[in-house]
């Protein structure tokens, strides 16, 4: 079978896009492993899936793989990439997109000639429903890690997160520290780890081990949950740059019971063709 496909980055976050309104396959995660292989495959950190909504009231289903054949809730990079992708594959000609996920509905708009407005909903803050192990709710956590006591925030996003404060991103232990938390028994279904460097109250470097991706150039809702975590322990303001290693976003967070807003860019790299 020949399936036409597209490849997009966000911030360096790269993706493989497939429509399956207009065209029709099977995508189980032994094919997502072979397509993300970047030597015999097609290679990227997530694939998404367009589809036909569930929710009448949704333009779109919007389904998203890790390289590993994982499917995952949400992913904020390829949101931006997917309005782009139904937009230039004239799949809609909104320019406010309303997409059912597997955590429920996300609004994209697109602004200008590629930045694209997600408007993420609210973090979720509760141990369980994160999820993470805690008896009680906090802005951190003391989290062990073989000898190492370190100080964690954990947020979802739709997926789940935690979020260190480190003196410097270029040095921190994203390699070893980054898959040791992602499988942490405290995160049940695992996690997306970020590695936060705070440069002022609206300004932040960060790097982030991604769940079933390692680390990636960017990660549009580690992005998101650095901020809230931020906030939540009084080190940021509700308007705040974020630096990744692939280019930079902009995130804004009213507080708890509002929704985190990201801005950035979406990248169409190449169209291609392949037999599965």
């Amino acid at each position: 079978m020949l399936i036409r496909f597209t490849k997009m980055h966000g911030l360096g976050n790269d993706f493989m896009v497939i429509d399956l309104i207009t065209q029709r396959a099977r995508i189980d995660s032994e094919l997502v492993r072979k397509l993300g292989d970047r030597h015999f495959g097609i290679g990227f950190d997530q694939l998404l899936i367009v589809e036909t909504p569930t929710n009448p009231e949704m333009d779109f289903r919007y389904r998203i793989f890790n390289a590993d054949g994982s499917e995952v809730e949400n992913c904020g990079n390829g949101a931006r990439c997917f309005a782009r992708f139904v937009t230039e594959n004239r799949l809609t000609g909104k320019t406010q997109i309303a997409v059912e996920t597997a955590k429920g509905p996300l609004h994209l708009t697109l602004e200008g000639k590629d930045q694209v407005r997600v408007d993420m909903g609210q973090p979720v803050l509760k141990p369980a429903a994160i999820p993470f192990q805690a008896d009680i709710e906090a802005r951190s956590y003391p989290i062990a890690v073989h000898t190492e006591l370190l100080e964690i925030s954990a947020v979802s996003m739709g997926n789940p997160h935690g979020v260190l404060v480190v003196d410097n991103v270029d040095s921190a232990p994203v390699a070893t520290l980054g898959p040791e938390l992602e499988q942490h028994p405290r995160f049940p279904a695992r996690a997306n780890i970020g590695f936060m460097q705070v440069l002022s109250r609206s300004e932040i470097r960060l790097r982030v081990y991604e769940r079933g991706a390692g680390e990636t150039l960017a990660c549009g809702t580690g992005a998101c949950a650095a901020v809230v975590a931020g906030q939540l322990r009084g080190l940021l303001d509700k308007d705040v740059t974020v630096h990744l290693p692939g280019g930079s976003t902009q995130i804004h967070w009213n507080g708890p019971g509002s929704s985190v807003i990201m801005t950035g860019p979406a990248t169409t790299v190449y169209e291609g063709q392949i037999h599965i």
